[in-house]
Parts: C-alpha cells; structure tokens; sequence
C-alpha cells in the first residue's frame, strides 16, 4: 500500500539472488506468532480439540530407523479415535524445503471438521539438510506402516484395514503421487519379495491441490502434451489453457490475420472437409509467415485430369498457422508467487549436490514421466488447480495421461469380453479436473485475504466424503461366491480386508469335474446326491451377493426342503427294487460287457425295469 514500486524493486532484486535462508523466511512467517495469532482469529471454529504431535515408527522393512514426525487434527478425544476405519494421509507443500504441517493449518481443521474424520499430516525432513529421496521415503514409511499396523499406529483400534485417501499440494502434489507409484510398484516382482517387499492397498482416492509434478522445465509444448490438452473429452475444461496458448502467438501478431492451430480449436469444432485441404505447398516452405501463398496454375493440359484438379484444390491459398506453444511456466513468467528463480532454486536444493537423476526417466522425481501401465492401476484423482497457475500445465498433462491410460485399459478389457458391449467408458470414473480462474499459486493458503478459498477447501473435503461413500458402496454391491475370498485369517483368526487389487492373488480353488477328477479312479456312489438348485430356481448359476441375516435363514430353509423331497424320491425309487447292491452291480456288469466284446443280452435284466420304464 505505501511505496508499492520500492518494495516490487527490493523482492525482485532479492529474488535474484535467492537462498534457501529467504525461501523459508518467506513461507513459513504464517507461523510467527502474531500472524498466527490473527489467522487464529479470523479462522472459523471447526474443531475443539487442537492438532496433536505424533511420532510415527518405520516399518521392519524400512532403510531408516529414525520415526517421523507428523500431526494428528482430528475433532474428539482419543477414545473416539479408535472407533475410525478411515484417515486423510495429506503431504504439505513447500518447496521440499520449507513450511511444516502448522504452516497448513486452514485447509487441515477444515477438513478435519467438515468430514469428521482423523487427518493425519506428514511433517518431512526437508532439504537440503535431506535432499532426494529422503522426503519420499519418509511418507512411504507412513503409508507403509498405516496398513502394517491397521492404524494402531496412530491410534486407530487396528480391527480392521484402514481406509486412506491421499492429499498433497504443490511439492507435496509430488510426494504424494511418487508415494503411490511406490506402492504400485511394492512386490510385484520375485526380486522385490525376495528382498522383503510386500503389496500394498492403494488408496481409495487422490486429492490433489496445483501439484508440481515435472521437474524437467522446459519452454515449448510437444505434440503429444497438446494432444492431451486437445483432448475431445476435455475440451470444455481445457478452454481456458487452449486460449492462452493461442493469445501467446496472437498478441505478438495483432494485426495479422493469421490464427493460431490452438484457437482452431476453441473457437469451434475444425471442419472435416477442410481439414483435408490443409496442406501447404512446397512452395510454402520458402515463403514468409507474413504472406499467404500464392496460387500454383497447373498446365492446360493437365486442367481436365483428376489428378491435376485435386493438386489445383490443395493450391487454394491457405493461412500459415503456428505449431508452437509456449509452456505455461514460460506463459506465466512474471507471478509474483511462484516465479522461474523460486523453481530454480527449489529443484537444485531438493535433489543436492550429490545426486544426478535423469529428469526424462525418473517418473519418481517426475510423476509426470509415470508408465502407462501404473497410471492404469492409478486410484481415483481430483485436481484443483488455478489457471493463471506456472503449474498448471502439469495438471492437465497428468490427468489427460490418467484418461489415456484407463481408457486404454478399458478397451482392452472390452475386447476380452471382460466388460459389456455397451459398457461406455465415464472419465468421472478415474479423474477430476477443476480449474480456478484468475487464480494463481498458492491460494488455499491465503483464505485470511482471500475468503474465496474456503469455497475450495470445501470442496476438497466434499470429494474426500464422496471418494469413501463410493468405496462403501462398492463393497456392499461387490458379488461375491465364498465368504473366504472377502477375508483372510491370521493367526489370531481375527479377519482383515482384503484390497480388491489383490483379490485375484488369494482365491480358494476346487478340482471340476472336467479337469480335476480325470486323474481319479471311476467312482459310482449312490450316497452322494447332487443338491443343486432345480432348474428354474432365481439362484440357477448365478453368483449371489451376500444376504443378510433374514434373507440367510430363508434361503437355508429352502435349501433344506429341497433337500428332503430328493431325499424322499431316491428313497421311494429304491424301495421297488431288489436291492441297492443288485442295482450296482446289474449296471456295471452291463457296461462292462459292451466295453470287453461280451454279449450284453445275456445280462438279466433289473427287477422292476419295465416298471419304471412306465412311470
């Protein structure tokens, strides 16, 4: 308010020559005292309970042995915790180098108190005391020990698994897809068992906030970043971002007539027909982008041929259009939040001296680079993101790449016969994109100056409560043959979910009649009935999905009456014969007979045959 240029003069020459020392004074003075006190004072009131400091243990498993610190905001006393199968596991940003837990303390007792539900914040060791991937292994740590202890370890009850959804913003937007990349990748392999890794549960869903998620910075889109920008499916979400990259080329150009491919695309659909005919000459190549092409005049001769009218239709001058498209890092060079200095310096100072990673294969560093078959196994991902953001490239790129990825995936399994016919492939199954406008880096973290951002920390929490109502509802209409495939007993025999990722792996099989009983000696036995379901019956060859109690004692009572009436007709058949061991041995001797060259009429014939013949 006073002295407005000095002060912009005096950031921007200190931003020039940052450290790590002006890095965290400048993120974390939301935890002085008096800013605090009066972001205190202008928060509203959603827990009575304040957020608790916790120490977490590593697993067996893990390289480190000292625990990490985290905070617990949870709304109720610790008798109440235990009585929670859920928990929020969010990963602050910051930088990788500043800005602890209570730096986001807003959207964190927000969240607490929207859902009701335990949130449990990491707070990481930052660099570059701790460069790559120090910070990475400390949240996988907790991850990991969440399911190993079923929560005991943050004072769940540990009955059951629990249920866990992921959120990070910025840098912690980066952990937090890295950490799921790790627990996609933990045991599947023999190398990896062998060395004592096991497969994890993978979250129910992913919440994540403007995510820094390439550490490769580079200043022009390639074509495939823009085909998934171009993205039919999110085109209205993608308007926005599509008409900035136009105005990038159109601004330097305002007087010329020339559009950019980009707006072709935005400002309505190409047309077929003309898209066809957009094939510029050879001659092009040598003309000035400021010029159009002339016409190339074929030869009289040649005028009446088809093949000299369709050249004489791709001559037809054209507008020149431009294949460039400036990243939006590049786009929005000059924010204030987050400017090309603070990126520089946080990249060299998380990954360290020592270290030298290759930025176009390490999708750990980079969760952008992630392989297609991980990001088809990826839970369900919410972004929020705003669009004048430098990162807001990153994500439209990773949730086009999540889209891609299940979609191939879903028409694979098409294919198979593993989904319907007219199964339709829905986006909001897998991914969530929401983009704020006007909006810059950082905002959820200035709701004392910006009230509009409590609209957005409601709407985080809004997903998380959606994201769990989904997973319980998918486990009551989940079918199911045999109880013993929904749990698995300890040596307590205490029982415990089962991920539904890893269902296919703990089956319980039975030998058929067509494979399993071929290496078996012929048995004929009349004490064995067969108690199936009469033809006709609602359960005939279908898989039933678990009934209740009522329903459990009718279907056990039906069950038993038609057990009785076969019982009563093989009773009622047998009492008209001689025996049951003459019946046994009449038809053996009969079969036999055929088989060894006998003459099978001279088998005496079983009493009573021609009367059931005549029943």
């Amino acid at each position: 308010m006073f002295c407005a240029e000095q002060a912009d003069e005096k950031v921007r020459k200190v931003r020039g020559a940052l450290t790590v020392d002006h890095l965290r004074v400048s993120w974390d003075k939301g935890n002085t005292p008096y800013i605090a006190f009066f972001t205190k004072l202008l928060r509203p009131r959603f827990m009575r309970y304040p957020p608790r400091e916790i120490r977490i243990r590593r697993p067996r498993e893990s390289s480190y042995k000292d625990p990490v610190h985290a905070w617990l905001y949870f709304d109720g006393p610790l008798s109440a915790l235990k009585r929670h199968t859920k928990i929020i596991l969010d990963i602050p940003g910051g930088g990788f180098v500043a800005m602890d837990p209570r730096a986001h303390d807003d959207k964190l007792i927000a969240w607490a108190g929207k859902t009701g539900l335990p949130v449990l914040s990491v707070d990481y060791k930052k660099a570059p005391e701790h460069p790559y991937p120090h910070a990475l292994n400390e949240c996988y740590d907790v991850y990991h020990m969440l399911h190993a202890s079923r929560g005991r370890c943050v004072g769940l009850s540990g009955e059951v698994m629990p249920k866990i959804i992921v959120s990070g913003d910025s840098a912690g937007g980066n952990l937090a897809v890295g950490m799921i990349l790790m627990a996609l990748q933990a045991g599947t392999t023999s190398t990896r068992r062998r060395h004592g890794e096991q497969s994890l549960p993978l979250p129910e869903g992913v919440v994540l906030v403007y995510p820094a998620l390439d550490f490769n910075i580079g200043n022009w889109m390639t074509e495939e970043q823009m085909a998934l920008i171009r993205d039919r499916r999110s085109r209205k979400v993608n308007q926005s971002i599509l008409r900035r990259k136009s105005d990038d080329y159109r601004n330097l150009t305002p007087s010329t007539p020339h559009p950019s491919d980009d707006e072709d695309e935005v400002d309505g659909f190409p047309n077929q027909n003309e898209s066809s005919s957009l094939v510029a000459p050879k001659e092009a190549v040598h003309t000035s982008a400021g010029h159009a092409v002339d016409v190339v005049k074929s030869p009289p001769s040649a005028r009446t041929t088809d093949k000299a009218q369709a050249s004489s239709q791709i001559a037809k001058p054209q507008m020149l259009k431009t294949r460039l498209a400036m990243s939006s890092m590049i786009s929005y060079f000059n924010d204030r939040i987050l400017t090309p200095e603070m990126m520089r310096a946080m990249i060299i100072l998380y990954i360290g001296p020592h270290n030298r990673p290759d930025f176009a294969t390490d999708f750990l560093l980079s969760p952008l680079l992630a392989p297609e078959a991980l990001l088809a196994r990826f839970p369900k991902t919410y972004l929020l993101t705003g669009e004048r953001d430098p990162l807001v490239d990153d994500t439209i790129i990773f949730a086009g790449r999540i889209r891609q990825a299940k979609l191939a995936q879903f028409e694979e399994r098409k294919e198979l016969g593993l989904e319907r016919e007219r199964a339709s492939f829905r986006e909001e199954d897998h991914v969530e994109v929401s983009l704020i406008p006007g909006i810059s880096h950082g905002f959820l973290q200035f709701v004392g100056v910006f009230p509009e951002g409590w609209r957005y920390i409601f709407r985080c929490a809004r997903w998380m409560k959606e994201c769990f109502e989904s997973s319980d509802a998918r486990e009551v209409l989940r079918p199911t043959a045999v109880d013993t495939t929904d749990v698995e007993h300890d040596s307590d025999h205490s029982k415990k979910r089962v991920p539904p990722q890893s269902k296919n792996r703990h089956h319980f099989r039975t030998r058929t009649e067509s494979s399993g009983d071929e290496d078996r000696p012929l048995e004929m036995s009349m004490s064995k009935i067969n108690l199936s379901s009469p033809k006709g019956s609602p359960h005939d060859g279908a898989i039933l999905p678990r009934p209740s109690s009522p329903q459990l004692r009718r279907h056990k009572m039906q069950s038993e009456e038609v057990a009785h009436s076969l019982q009563e007709r093989r009773r009622k058949s047998l009492v008209s014969l001689a025996s049951e061991d003459d019946l046994l041995g009449r038809r053996m001797r009969g079969l036999t007979g055929a088989l060894l060259g006998g003459d099978a009429t001279n088998v005496p014939k079983t009493p009573g045959w021609e009367e059931e013949l005549g029943s």
